[in-house]
């Protein structure tokens, strides 16, 4: 019996524009998990697409090793959802990376954070080559990083016409991870509108809002590095009137009525807030300095509908490459 677990994620900034690839975002792991079982068994049990997808990667890789694996069976235990609802905080992307390193090491095989990330990348572009990512990296890397998403199509093609090893072995043009300082003294609020959402099937980006979200992600990216909480709240205000714009002009429907007294309640005690991820529902984010009532600002959100989330950041994942 062999057991992994990955930790969910969420967007602090570059949603959307992430989708493209080589363009930055910013995410966290939270702490809460996937945590999926690999066990003997007469005959493979069936699971979630994920699941079977993730699985079917790690036999594809462990058949070009020539490692012989037996039947398995996989079980999956998650608390990324609330009574079965999805929370928006990256379930699919947990599992999958979970079961791909849990499939591997049943067969005597320990990944590295690289490996694991292109074979679970490429278990869930089969799935949906729109996919970014990021949840994937955020899983794998822990703590905060910055983001760049390779080209999905390419990976897929590189995997069906050289093998799962020459995909791993192969450059990744315009992809990178970055593990990032955290604020120094900002904290994390979450906040679920028990509206769940995916994104949508066309997000109609245009051009200047790739560059516009660009560079508040880079301008984040740059406060961090440098230890400055209030440009890092600057920039997280200015990714949620970017969102709002892609939204006014495409209609995809990211800020609900939720969603925007989330942000404008955090924004009355002083926090920087916005959605995180898909929109249109699931989470949003604020950023609070130590003097900001936290009290008050649940006390607001749940006036409001919005259902404060007790969930703190995932550490680093370790050193190994």
């Amino acid at each position: 019996m062999i057991r992994r677990s990955a930790p969910g994620k969420l967007f602090i900034a570059g949603e959307y524009a992430v989708m493209e690839p080589g363009h930055p975002a910013i995410l966290i792991a939270v702490d809460r998990r996937v945590t999926v079982t690999v066990s003997e068994s007469r005959g493979e049990t069936p699971g979630s697409p994920h699941v079977e997808s993730a699985v079917a990667v790690a036999r594809e890789l462990l058949a070009a090793r020539g490692a012989e694996v037996p039947p398995f069976q996989v079980t999956v235990e998650s608390d990324l959802h609330h009574h079965g609802t999805k929370l928006g905080l990256g379930s699919s992307g947990a599992v999958t990376v979970a079961t791909v390193a849990a499939a591997a090491a049943y067969a005597g095989i320990e990944l590295t954070r690289s490996e694991l990330f292109r074979l679970a990348l490429l278990a869930t572009a089969r799935i949906d080559a729109r996919a970014s990512g990021g949840d994937l990296a955020a899983s794998i890397w822990g703590g905060w990083i910055a983001y760049r998403a390779p080209d999905r199509t390419a990976v897929l093609a590189l995997a069906e016409h050289q093998g799962v090893e020459a995909m791993l072995r192969a450059p990744w043009p315009d992809h990178a991870v970055r593990p990032l300082p955290p604020p120094r003294g900002l904290t994390l609020a979450v906040g679920w509108t028990s509206e769940p959402a995916g994104t949508p099937a066309s997000t109609g980006r245009p051009r200047d809002f790739l560059a516009r979200s660009d560079d508040c992600v880079r301008a984040a990216i740059r406060a961090l590095d440098r230890g400055s909480d209030g440009d890092v709240m600057e920039q997280i205000r200015a990714a949620r009137l970017v969102l709002a714009e892609l939204d006014e002009h495409a209609r995809l429907g990211i800020f609900t009525d939720r969603l925007t007294a989330l942000c404008e309640i955090a924004e009355t005690v002083g926090a920087a807030a916005k959605p995180s991820g898909a929109g249109g529902g699931d989470c949003g984010i604020a950023l609070l300095d130590a003097a900001a009532p936290r009290e008050q600002l649940y006390a607001g959100w749940t006036a409001a509908g919005v259902q404060p989330l007790p969930i703190r950041v995932e550490p680093t994942n370790g050193s190994a490459p």
